[in-house]
């Protein structure tokens, strides 16, 4: 597909480890995390369409996310103060990172040439990660749809918890 990034990580990998300012003002580590599974978002842009539609469904099943233990964390370049405004806009339920200097989309391998009505730019592409409590990644979505990818990400964990109950029962 043009315009998806080549990552160098792949499932199985442990994820690049970072730490970042969210939206509210504190800082979160991916270290400090360990022992649950971490859904990393990437998106390109607050308050553009595409972008608000995929922090909606997020928010919009966020108490199933945190039945599965979950920790969503949604990273665009864009500043804290931007964050602020789009968490409180969206009434956003889980911390935006702010990765200004592009650090973590590059760890990530997010970070990229796109192109949009012929022109060519870098920008973050949308991309999610699913990291396990271990901090390996478990799964990569590089084909986001918007609309419906929150369901796509909470059922493939809701599948990974029944699988790992069914391991342990038998």
């Amino acid at each position: 597909m043009p315009g998806s990034p080549t990552l160098k990580l792949k499932e199985g990998d442990l994820a690049p480890l970072f730490v970042a300012q969210t939206s509210g003002g504190a800082q979160v580590s991916l270290a400090g995390l360990r022992g649950k599974n971490v859904i990393l978002y990437f998106y390109p842009r607050d308050n553009t369409p595409g972008c608000t539609k995929e922090a909606c469904g997020f928010r919009d099943r966020f108490a199933a996310f945190q039945r599965q233990g979950a920790i969503i964390l949604g990273v665009s370049t864009d500043s804290v103060k931007s964050h602020d405004r789009f968490v409180g806009k969206l009434s956003l339920p889980f911390p935006l990172l702010a990765d200004e200097d592009r650090k973590i989309a590059e760890a990530y391998g997010v970070w990229g040439q796109k192109s949009f009505l012929g022109h060519k730019y870098m920008g973050v592409h949308r991309v999610t990660f699913l990291i396990g409590p271990e901090g390996r990644i478990q799964k990569i979505w590089l084909k986001v749809k918007p609309n419906t990818h929150a369901s796509e990400v909470l059922e493939a964990l809701q599948a990974r918890s029944e699988r790992q109950r069914v391991s342990v029962e038998h």
